[in-house]
């Protein structure tokens, strides 16, 4: 089955990715990690801004406090809402930048790392909780991606793009335990990169090189496709006053003839019902 998108902002971003709902402010939050620029989307207003950081940044999640969380290419740094920028937890390796992150249910940030050359066994899965301290919760990543976790909070999902594997984890007293395999992504239809998890349970995989967003039941069948104009889809998230809109990010990078909307924001009106997204408890 395919869906209606429509063209939420027409954008030229190098590597669109990670958008998130900011119940907040009402805006959407996005980036483009190698142009190192935070995008906001008022859906209601059709307002838009954009705010360059310090360096690459992989993903930017919503504090309790206001002010955002930045997974940056050297840590993860908070930007207070007076526009204050400090670090949370500094730690250079060469090489190495952030990539995607979630907020878990408790308010903790679960953010990725991996290698510019995504060398496996390269990046990294790691806690962060608001003081600052964190736990290694996965090494041996090549480009750890798509986080996400069930309605009840039981169960986590997980993305190494290379092994083409959505994974599934059981999330017990703030850690993972039990990995195994949810779907896994058949040659030729690209690489699985960002996911959301839907308030029935069900996960949609944004597709790299695979031009689509799918969605899988609890018990991981295929029961929805939805094409798009673009190859590279990286990720995807509900959002609006309701959550009920699709919300899809598309990159341009490493593309010899990049098609029109090839990074631009794009969106589903009225695919589903997603869940509420908790902020960075720090």
């Amino acid at each position: 089955m395919s869906g209606q998108y429509e063209v939420a902002v027409l954008a030229q971003a190098e590597l669109g990715e990670g958008p998130t709902w900011d119940a907040r402010s009402g805006r959407l939050l996005w980036i483009d990690i190698l142009r190192s620029r935070v995008h906001t989307f008022d859906p209601v207003s059709g307002r838009r801004s954009v705010r360059t950081t310090p360096q690459h940044v992989g993903a930017v999640k919503p504090r309790v406090g206001g002010g955002l969380v930045l997974n940056l290419r050297d840590g993860v740094g908070l930007l207070d809402p007076d526009d204050t920028f400090r670090w949370l937890h500094h730690e250079a390796v060469p090489g190495r930048r952030a990539n995607d992150a979630a907020v878990a249910p408790d308010g903790s940030l679960w953010a990725g790392t991996m290698r510019y050359d995504e060398a496996p066994g390269g990046g990294s899965l790691s806690r962060f909780t608001g003081d600052g301290s964190v736990d290694l919760v996965l090494d041996d990543v090549a480009v750890s991606n798509g986080t996400g976790w069930s309605p009840d909070g039981g169960l986590m999902y997980y993305v190494d793009s290379p092994t083409r594997r959505v994974d599934v984890f059981d999330h017990v007293d703030g850690g993972v335990v039990g990995r195994r395999p949810f779907v896994e992504i058949e040659d030729g239809a690209g690489f699985p990169d960002g996911l959301t998890v839907d308030a029935d349970g069900c996960v949609w995989v944004a597709l790299w090189d695979g031009a689509a967003v799918r969605r899988y039941t609890p018990s991981g069948e295929l029961d929805r496709v939805i094409e798009l104009p673009v190859p590279r889809v990286t990720a995807c998230a509900f959002a609006g006053p309701d959550l009920s809109d699709l919300y899809i990010t598309t990159a341009r990078v490493g593309l010899a003839s990049p098609l029109a909307l090839s990074g631009s924001l794009l969106v589903v009106p009225g695919a589903g019902k997603g869940l509420a997204q908790p902020a960075f408890a720090g």
